[in-house]
């Protein structure tokens, strides 16, 4: 039996939830395959009253018919096919009456939610119903809806304005893993990787534990790579497109907006992207970008400037997976071996050290916890120059409470990193740009995150901290 990783604070929550002395109605969104089905069947392993998994692309009659064969199974009783989902709730009803009644504790499940809300189905009408006019009244009663079309979940159920409207008592977005619960899931599967290892298959594949699952134990990062991606198999290099038809109905105009963000560092604005996709997008444009930001495939962040501008948000592609793929899947060739044949190439360097800038983003509050930053309020971001010729671009900045700003300087190095006299005044240079620009009155920290720390040399005295690896396994 496959082991719950991580997740401490959702079990806890949903232990609450399943425990408490009033009706709950917990809705849990993510993307496809970060572990939504996986965690609530474990944890309720038996304990389920109800559960139902909607048909992924089906009809009415087929999300009906898995209605019935669910409820047949948890009743042990023929019932006839209901016509509409009013009729089929109003059955699930007279099922859980008997259960209520018995003062023991009912949990409903509803999984790939948004697969039952065909057209026309007239679906979130009925269940809004169901809730506000029985299950919301049921003391005993915990209803966990589940989907990975996240931006369905949040504008029908959680934000509904209609039947559901503020109804929703609780909501958990489940993220990927984070490098040490990815480090736990590996070890618990037998793996003996090096702490670098377990990093450079974060970068590649993010903390999906679907995708950790296709690793073989018995092989290098680099076979594994070469068999998922570039094998005549091919599991991921396949998984891109299911990924986004999974999270969107009409996935390419999503895709289109992932693929210009990949080409751009540090990311774009609304308007630089509307002008990078080349058509006029701005009706939909940032309904899109709201959908993308919540399924964790990019991230907005506002700089700091002196003048902050309306539309001046940045949006920079986040997604691991995403950003593997698209780098090096598309323009592949056909070759056995194809990644372990291009370790050391400038392409893959640049990707290593794209990501591991990524994948300090993706744990700053590791990053404050090494720092002993949890007690004070901060704000993260990253940061280029706009008046300033040439361009200046820093990886990451921290803007702390106590006045005072971490730069850091972001390193993926396989060594001890060093700090030469060029990459020195590069350094200096960007700090001194940042402050001119944004006239910041606080002081600036230089601060270095690399793999395995910093050298003492001429120039090591430049930072006023350090940190590798292992901080962002904390």
């Amino acid at each position: 039996m496959d082991k719950l990783i991580g997740r401490e604070q959702e079990i806890r929550l949903l232990n609450q939830y399943t425990s408490s002395k009033r009706p709950e109605f917990v809705a849990i969104y993510g993307r496809r395959r970060v572990g939504k089905t996986f965690l609530v069947n474990r944890l309720f392993t038996g304990k389920l009253t109800f559960s139902m998994t909607g048909v992924l692309e089906g009809t009415k009659d087929e999300q009906m018919e898995a209605f019935i064969d669910a409820m047949q199974e948890y009743s042990g009783e023929l019932i006839d096919k209901p016509k509409t989902w009013m009729e089929a709730f109003r059955i699930l009803k007279n099922f859980l009456k008997k259960k209520v009644a018995l003062r023991q504790r009912c949990i409903v499940f509803f999984d790939e939610l948004p697969s039952m809300d065909t057209q026309r189905s007239g679906f979130v009408r009925a269940l809004g119903y169901f809730w506000n006019s029985w299950a919301s009244l049921q003391n005993n009663l915990t209803l966990i809806v589940c989907g990975s079309a996240t931006s369905w979940m949040i504008r029908h159920i959680v934000d509904d304005k209609g039947g559901l409207h503020d109804r929703i008592t609780h909501e958990m977005h489940l993220r990927p893993f984070t490098l040490l619960e990815t480090e736990l899931y590996l070890e618990n599967n037998g793996f003996l990787w090096d702490r670098l290892s377990v990093m450079q298959v974060y970068m590649a594949l993010g903390g999906i534990p679907y995708y950790l699952g296709l690793l073989h134990r018995n092989e290098s990062f680099a076979m594994n790579i070469d068999r998922l991606f570039f094998s005549e198999d091919e599991e991921m290099r396949r998984e891109y497109r299911r990924l986004y038809s999974t999270l969107f109905k009409s996935p390419d105009s999503y895709t289109s907006i992932v693929e210009a963000l990949s080409k751009v560092r540090a990311g774009l604005t609304r308007n630089e992207l509307k002008k990078a996709l080349g058509k006029d997008s701005s009706g939909s444009l940032s309904n899109k970008l709201e959908d993308l930001v919540n399924c964790d495939i990019i991230r907005k962040y506002v700089v700091r400037e002196k003048e902050i501008k309306k539309n001046s948000a940045i949006y920079q592609l986040t997604d691991f997976y995403s950003l593997f793929y698209l780098t090096f899947v598309p323009r592949a060739e056909a070759e056995t071996g194809y990644w372990n044949n291009h370790i050391g190439t400038p392409e893959v360097n640049t990707w290593l050290g794209l990501s591991f800038e990524r994948l300090c983003m993706a744990h700053v509050s590791q990053i404050r916890q090494a720092m002993h930053l949890d007690r004070i309020a901060t704000r993260c971001y990253s940061w280029r120059s706009k008046r300033i010729t040439p361009k200046a671009q820093i990886d990451m900045i921290l803007e702390r409470a106590d006045n005072i700003i971490n730069v850091f300087e972001i390193k993926y190095s396989e060594a001890e990193y060093t700090l030469d006299k060029k990459e020195n005044s590069k350094l200096r240079n960007r700090i001194e740009a940042f402050r001119k620009e944004t006239e910041a009155k606080e002081a600036l920290w230089p601060t270095l995150i690399t793999t395995y720390g910093l050298t003492q040399g001429t120039y090591s005295s430049t930072f006023v901290a350090t940190l590798t690896m292992d901080d962002l396994f904390l």
